[in-house]
């Protein structure tokens, strides 16, 4: 479920803005304004933030972003998390996108 909500944020970032119908890009990405939003990247960290906008090449700016990357050496936590703020995640980096909502709500998300 979770990565069929990237592959709709990568297909709407992919978009040429051609349509004018109910499964218009644009409508679909504002329903995904100011929701939180887990994204991951190829080399194992991880984003929490608020989704703030998508480019049309697909990039994310997350807002109030915190980073989780796993530590390698003996700590008491297994991951290290560091306040980011505004962030810029380029698509060719993600990996993966969960959207902090029902199933419901994720389901209506990838209505075409």
């Amino acid at each position: 479920m979770e990565q069929e909500v990237g592959e709709s944020l990568i297909q709407l970032g992919n978009s040429d803005g051609s349509e004018s119908s109910s499964s218009d890009p644009v409508t679909r990405v504002r329903k995904l304004l100011f929701r939180r939003m887990l994204v991951g990247i190829k080399d194992g960290r991880f984003f929490l933030g608020t989704f703030h906008c998508l480019d049309k090449q697909g990039n994310i700016i997350l807002q109030d972003t915190v980073e989780y990357r796993s530590t390698r050496r003996s700590s008491p936590s297994p991951m290290e998390q560091r306040c980011l703020g505004l962030i810029l995640i380029p698509s060719s980096c993600r990996i993966s996108c969960h959207v902090d909502c029902s199933v419901e709500e994720q389901l209506s998300l990838l209505k075409v």
